[in-house]
């Protein structure tokens, strides 16, 4: 019996570590030979030097589980990086069927306190890196295609945050930039479909160094040896289920996942719509209809983080 992913190839970003560890040692468990992209700093707000260490030992883990794989060092941000990590799955293994984009970096700051370059920094890893990796996936793609192949095969997964749905106070950098990374992968997914293309997105909860404080004394593992519910091994199987045939008829999706759920997020609905007695709104008429609706909606709707995320404490 084959494997699902068996004679696919992927690249996952951001995999030396976390989630994107996961991600890649799936896709080869699940059969597909993997390129293992991370740029290996120490620090999660990308400081410290680079380091192909994180990439390779990954890359080795799977080889030695008896799959193929290879490491790649580079920063995703980098233009030119993601255009030769693309290459390089072709090089290696004849072509590309999947790109998992999973690399980041925080910087977390008040919106009033936040520098430049702390704003700048975390929206070109993020959102950029995605752009980056995807413009040139789809190039190869879109090549193949237009050259007569048949039966291209293409899937993305991307990966936002429920910091983008629910909003988080000390983080608009990285919030702006998973909501663009949404916006990015529903236009990647109307614009690829031709072509034999998926792109999906992903909004994953789980403990990692990037998350290690905001997930502090949360759905703690209930006994020694019990997988933690925020475990990115409960993330990864979602991931190489969107990167497989199977998924062929799930484009421009957005999905939460987290501790053996996953759940289907809709497109914004209208929670009301008011129209004007004249030809246009006055200040006054405005006044009249929205102040009441929303003095009416309970108080503190917005919700603190960890109620919208459903976590408790304990």
């Amino acid at each position: 019996m084959s494997l699902p992913l068996e004679g696919l190839s992927a690249i996952v970003t951001g995999a030396g570590r976390g989630l994107g560890r996961a991600e890649a040692l799936e896709l080869a468990r699940l059969g597909a030979a993997v390129v293992v992209n991370d740029y290996g700093q120490a620090g999660r707000d990308g400081s410290g030097e680079a380091s192909a260490a994180p990439a390779e030992e990954v890359a080795a883990e799977i080889r030695a589980a008896g799959g193929r794989a290879v490491a790649h060092l580079g920063d995703v941000s980098d233009f030119e990086t993601a255009r030769g990590l693309i290459d390089l799955a072709v090089a290696e293994f004849g072509k590309l069927d999947v790109l998992v984009n999973n690399a980041g970096i925080l910087r977390d700051r008040m919106v009033f306190s936040m520098s430049e370059d702390e704003w700048d920094s975390v929206v070109r890893v993020h959102l950029k890196g995605h752009f980056n990796t995807t413009h040139f996936a789809a190039v190869h793609w879109r090549g193949r295609s237009k050259a007569g192949e048949t039966g291209v095969y293409g899937r993305i997964v991307n990966t936002s945050s429920e910091a983008f749905l629910a909003g988080s106070a000390g983080q608009p950098n990285y919030a702006a930039a998973k909501g663009g990374i949404v916006g990015l992968t529903t236009s990647s997914a109307l614009a690829l479909a031709r072509y034999g293309v998926t792109a999906n997105v992903i909004c994953p909860r789980a403990r990692t160094r990037m998350t290690e404080d905001v997930f502090a004394g949360f759905a703690e593992p209930a006994a020694e040896g019990d997988l933690d519910p925020l475990s990115p091994e409960h993330v990864a199987p979602l991931v190489g289920y969107l990167a497989s045939p199977a998924a062929a008829g799930v484009n421009g999706q957005l999905l939460v996942v987290h501790g053996g759920m996953v759940a289907v997020v809709e497109r914004p609905k209208v929670s009301a719509k008011f129209d004007t007695a004249k030809e246009t709104f006055t200040y006054e008429e405005l006044d009249s209809v929205l102040t009441p609706h929303y003095a009416s909606r309970p108080a503190g709707e917005t919700f603190a983080a960890a109620e919208v995320l459903g976590l408790k404490k304990g």
